[in-house]
């Protein structure tokens, strides 16, 4: 990439940028064969690299976890796809990490030597690595638009906790027309969209009295955590 070349950086509510790709799972068309589902779409800086290894195997170790909640993993770096498969299989044949072991990766990774896909998602950025993805997530709704973008540079590994959290709370705001406070998890309040007063947002509940209202501005209602898992998570 040259140097003062302006990176393409696809925002919150585009539509996902299209592409074709060859991957360890065979080829994809993206994000067509996703459709109805959610996708969480990740870059890591290289294969055969510790930070990525220590990512890949919690991701392959977690995969049911986001597939029960309607999402999909696809990963992707610049390597080719030769380097992805031997890495893929060292980690499953001699890493042991955290008490993960004998981890098979099964969800695909993109083989992305022209940077071509890296460069849609402006996931090379010159300022950590002209040659090297960072650490992007993209999550993708199922009607294929971006949600959700989160960024982390290549000396540091994400925290899986949130990127589930993050997942399960943009269904549940989806779900129940509401929005999340800071830190929020299943089972914990929500808040009730601004309506003006609070005053005006009980009249259009159907149940005032569990409405807390802290100001007029800023109001919360419980919401049950089987109730968000049971419409979150598949049955």
């Amino acid at each position: 990439m040259e140097e003062n070349q302006v990176v393409s950086m696809p925002r919150i509510g585009d539509p996902a940028p299209e592409f074709k790709a060859v991957t360890t799972q065979g080829n994809i068309n993206f994000p067509a064969d996703y459709k109805g589902s959610w996708v969480i779409l990740f870059s890591h800086p290289a294969d055969f690299t510790p930070v990525c290894t220590s990512e890949f195997m919690t991701f392959a170790s977690m995969e049911a976890k986001f597939n029960e909640a309607n999402c999909k993993l696809v990963g992707l770096s610049v390597d080719g796809l030769y380097s992805h498969i031997a890495w893929l299989r060292t980690i499953k044949d001699k890493i042991e990490y955290k008490g993960m072991k004998d981890v098979e990766v099964k969800f695909p990774l993109i083989e992305d030597i022209t940077m071509e896909v890296a460069t849609k998602y402006g996931m090379i950025q010159p300022g950590e690595s002209n040659t090297k993805a960072v650490r992007a997530v993209f999550y993708i709704d199922p009607k294929g638009v971006i949600r959700t973008i989160i960024y982390y540079p290549l000396s540091m590994g994400r925290n899986f906790d949130e990127l589930y959290r993050v997942l399960i709370g943009l269904q549940t705001a989806d779900a129940f027309s509401v929005a999340l406070p800071a830190d929020w998890r299943p089972g914990d309040d929500v808040i009730v969209p601004t309506a003006g007063s609070c005053g005006v947002a009980k009249e259009r509940m159907e149940s005032k009295d569990e409405m807390h209202c802290y100001d007029w501005f800023f109001c919360t209602k419980p919401l049950d955590k089987d109730k968000v898992l049971k419409t979150v998570l598949k049955k």
